[in-house]
């Protein structure tokens, strides 16, 4: 069977996952479209001028909407990073007015195209437009998820493993809710050397609160340095992509419909060929829950209002 997925965005995120996939060899086909045919066609280029020196093969078609028909994953890694360099409150729904603009014409020609795969979404910010391109794609809800706190939670894991000098994936847990400013490290489910977060807090001298913090904020640091990010937040699309693509029935904090909050947001879920196959269900504090409802609030507020206003003439 031909492993075939599809890019959205040839920006530096969506560059970095094509690389990723082709690299490694994880796809038989892969589709790049971009709004920039000089970019995209350079990109293609560049890409085929190294096949001679990878060790799979893999075919690559540019721009061409009806070649994602068929497609098992398509990837939306539409952006406007630029719209953040003078944003000093690092929101990532600066980038709104652009982005849902795209994910409804994106989402219109890959349901014009019949496309039935399963949907990954990138694009800031991450809940909003997932649940923009799920109404748009008309697909179901458990085929369109956005990576949301992956990277977030990655980025946890990374903090605590330095704390306590251990490789982050020695580490278990979650960042649940908005991939955004509303996001909390969930504590009472991160897990290291053995022992809960809280009960390590007590005898390493752990400051939970800074480390939620760094984690929360990691991506800001990245941007200040080079004004963008992109292998952080590639590499937990790509992981989702092979969780796909292999069936692997992965549980993973990613974006999904929450069916009790009425909106998409990060929590884990069982993902597997079709997309999300088994919703968790947290023993969570009362804090905690308190803290994820308050996050759901103002992700569906701002679903509300974009959704609105893009749906108003139609």
């Amino acid at each position: 069977m031909t492993r075939k997925v599809g890019v959205i965005g040839l920006g530096h995120v969506g560059t970095a996952i094509a690389n990723y996939l082709l690299v490694t060899g994880a796809v038989d086909e892969l589709v790049l479209v971009d709004t920039n045919e000089l970019k995209v066609n350079a990109e293609a280029t560049d890409f085929e001028d190294a096949a001679a020196n990878l060790n799979w093969h893999s075919k690559v078609v540019v721009n061409d909407f009806a070649a994602l028909a068929d497609a098992d994953v398509v990837v939306s890694s539409v952006g406007a990073i630029s719209l953040q360099n003078d944003d000093a409150k690092h929101d990532r729904f600066v980038e709104l007015k652009f982005t849902s603009q795209a994910a409804k014409e994106v989402g219109t020609h890959l349901k014009e195209v019949g496309f039935n795969g399963v949907l990954v979404s990138i694009t800031n910010p991450c809940d909003v437009i997932t649940a923009l391109y799920q109404r748009f794609t008309g697909l179901p809800t458990d085929q369109v998820i956005g990576t949301g706190t992956l990277l977030d939670s990655a980025r946890m894991k990374k903090a605590v493993g330095q704390a306590l000098d251990i490789d982050p994936r020695s580490v278990t847990g979650y960042n649940l809710g908005e991939h955004g400013n509303s996001q909390f490290t969930a504590w009472s489910q991160v897990r290291a050397l053995g022992h809960s977060l809280p009960e390590l807090a007590e005898t390493e001298g752990l400051d939970l609160d800074e480390l939620a913090e760094v984690s929360r904020a990691g991506g800001y640091t990245v941007f200040h340095g080079k004004h963008y990010t992109n292998y952080g937040v590639a590499s937990a699309a790509v992981r989702l992509i092979n969780v796909i693509l292999n069936d692997a029935n992965a549980e993973l904090p990613v974006s999904n419909w929450n069916e009790k909050y009425k909106t998409y947001l990060s929590y884990p879920a069982v993902v597997g060929n079709n997309g999300v196959v088994q919703q968790l269900k947290l023993n969570l504090t009362d804090e905690e829950e308190q803290q994820l409802a308050q996050s759901a609030n103002y992700i569906k507020t701002r679903f509300d209002d974009v959704y609105a206003k893009l749906t108003a003439n139609d």
